[in-house]
């Protein structure tokens, strides 16, 4: 493969990456403009998204549903859906408890949460500590232009990826629970004597930001193929790394450092196994020249 062959299949790659950084990276921002809370738990939710996902898919097929199409969007939906109710269950029985506690106990408790879902997975699931394949459930076609090559099932993810967040950023800025959301992220108490209620709001977050995370989950398994009990970690990791890139509480400033951290990747290929260690460090350094993120003075824009 050709030099520019090779850049352009690096940056196709780091797209499909960046999809799902931005889309954990909105979950983090979504729960931190409304309740100022760091939910460390978030990437093991995507994992558990994921698994959710393929056990559908098993039994799809014991009911002899085989279309590949037919799978693929009930076990999104199913996933997305799920995961939902149980972020919003998170918010219920652990984050909405402790709101009045300093954040340090709502982080660790998070954290604890995260390490519950891992290794329930690891135990409970059917031979769960080692690696699986992720059922390939879309086109394999793919067309050769020059040495790049392009394949069908990354431009679907690529653009479900994108519709998507089109969709969460219309829902957050033109519907009225994005309205009642950004009311309670700018102003938690005005917003609650305005009469929104705060608690379905909370829900409703936590549920946007779990699905998200399923639907990411989902992605990352059709790209790769491959699933594991502790794909989270790294995710949810370069999720949050992310969120603080881009500025805490805002929407935008997630895309944007979930796509920039792919990218710092990207770059960090050419150094081999060091790309990890290059992309942290880098951000690292961003975060030293902008400590509140790229978008964090937008205040009116929190979500």
């Amino acid at each position: 493969m050709d030099s520019m062959g090779q850049v352009l299949q690096l940056v196709l790659g780091g797209l499909m990456l960046g999809l799902v950084y931005a889309l954990v990276a909105v979950g983090f921002t979504l729960f931190f403009g409304v309740l100022d809370v760091i939910k460390f738990s978030h990437g093991d939710v995507l994992t558990l998204g994921v698994f959710t996902a393929y056990s559908m898919f098993l039994g799809l097929n014991a009911l002899g549903i085989t279309s590949p199409l037919v799978q693929l969007a009930l076990i999104t939906i199913g996933s997305v859906a799920l995961i939902g109710l149980v972020g919003a269950a998170i918010a219920r029985g652990i984050v909405l408890p402790l709101k009045g506690a300093p954040p340090l106990n709502i982080l660790l408790i998070t954290m604890m949460l995260g390490t519950v879902l891992r290794e329930a997975i690891r135990l409970f699931f059917p031979d769960g500590a080692n690696p699986k394949p992720f059922p390939a459930l879309l086109p394999t076609d793919r067309f050769n232009l020059g040495s790049f090559t392009l394949r069908v099932d990354n431009l679907i993810l690529l653009g479900a990826g994108l519709v998507l967040i089109f969709l969460v950023q219309a829902l957050i800025n033109r519907t009225k629970v994005g309205l009642a959301i950004r009311a309670v992220a700018q102003d938690e108490e005005t917003a609650k004597v305005m009469g929104i209620n705060f608690n379905l709001v909370v829900y409703a977050t936590f549920a946007i930001g779990s699905g998200l995370a399923a639907f990411a989950g989902v992605i990352y398994g059709l790209y790769y193929n491959e699933m594991n009990f502790s794909m989270g970690l790294l995710l949810g990791v370069i999720g949050f790394s992310a969120a603080a890139v881009g500025g805490f509480g805002n929407i935008y400033g997630a895309i944007v450092g979930g796509f920039l951290f792919s990218m710092l990747q990207t770059v960090g290929t050419f150094m081999g196994s060091y790309k990890d260690v290059f992309a942290f460090g880098m951000v690292i350094v961003l975060i030293g020249i902008r400590p509140t993120g790229f978008l964090s003075e937008k205040q009116t824009e929190r979500v």
